[in-house]
């Protein structure tokens, strides 16, 4: 992230513009941040995991990979989601991406925040970028997700 701020304010500055951006999504591909005590997706999705409350959004690799968000649309509050199912799309200056739950369950909050501020997700991907919260109705879904060596490692791959 650190990376992505200097290209976005100082790197100009300095008269580097052309091959800055893709120098930081190559570097991005190889340091993304992947959290200890996260469950991870094939797809890149993280759950952090609180009794029966599980919060979802993408990594930070996916962040990387995507580019500059500018919208995120996720479900309503109440509605079920099913494990490794569509939720939402994450758009960004690239490309529109689906977003899979990592987890079966109902909606129990989103990030409204998301809505007015999408970048939130490249700023902050495993915080403020959050996307849903949901109340988990199949915990066992949680043993087909990865851990974060499990993720890492399917990211180098």
């Amino acid at each position: 992230m650190a990376l992505r701020q200097f290209v976005r304010t100082t790197a100009p500055k300095m008269g580097l513009h052309g091959s800055i951006p893709a120098l930081s999504t190559s570097i991005a591909r190889h340091y993304s941040t992947v959290i200890q005590g996260l469950k991870y997706m094939q797809s890149h999705e993280w759950a952090k995991v609180e009794g029966d409350i599980v919060t979802v959004g993408i990594t930070d690799h996916a962040q990387a990979e995507l580019g500059d968000v500018v919208y995120v649309e996720l479900p309503e509050v109440g509605a079920t989601v099913t494990h490794k199912s569509t939720f939402g799309v994450v758009e960004s200056v690239k490309a529109a991406s689906d977003v899979y739950s990592p987890i079966s369950g109902e909606v129990v909050a989103i990030n409204e925040d998301l809505a007015d501020s999408p970048g939130k997700v490249n700023e902050g991907s495993y915080t403020d970028g959050w996307m849903m919260k949901v109340k988990m109705s199949s915990p066992a879904e949680l043993d087909s997700l990865m851990d974060a060596a499990q993720y890492e490692a399917a990211c180098d791959q």
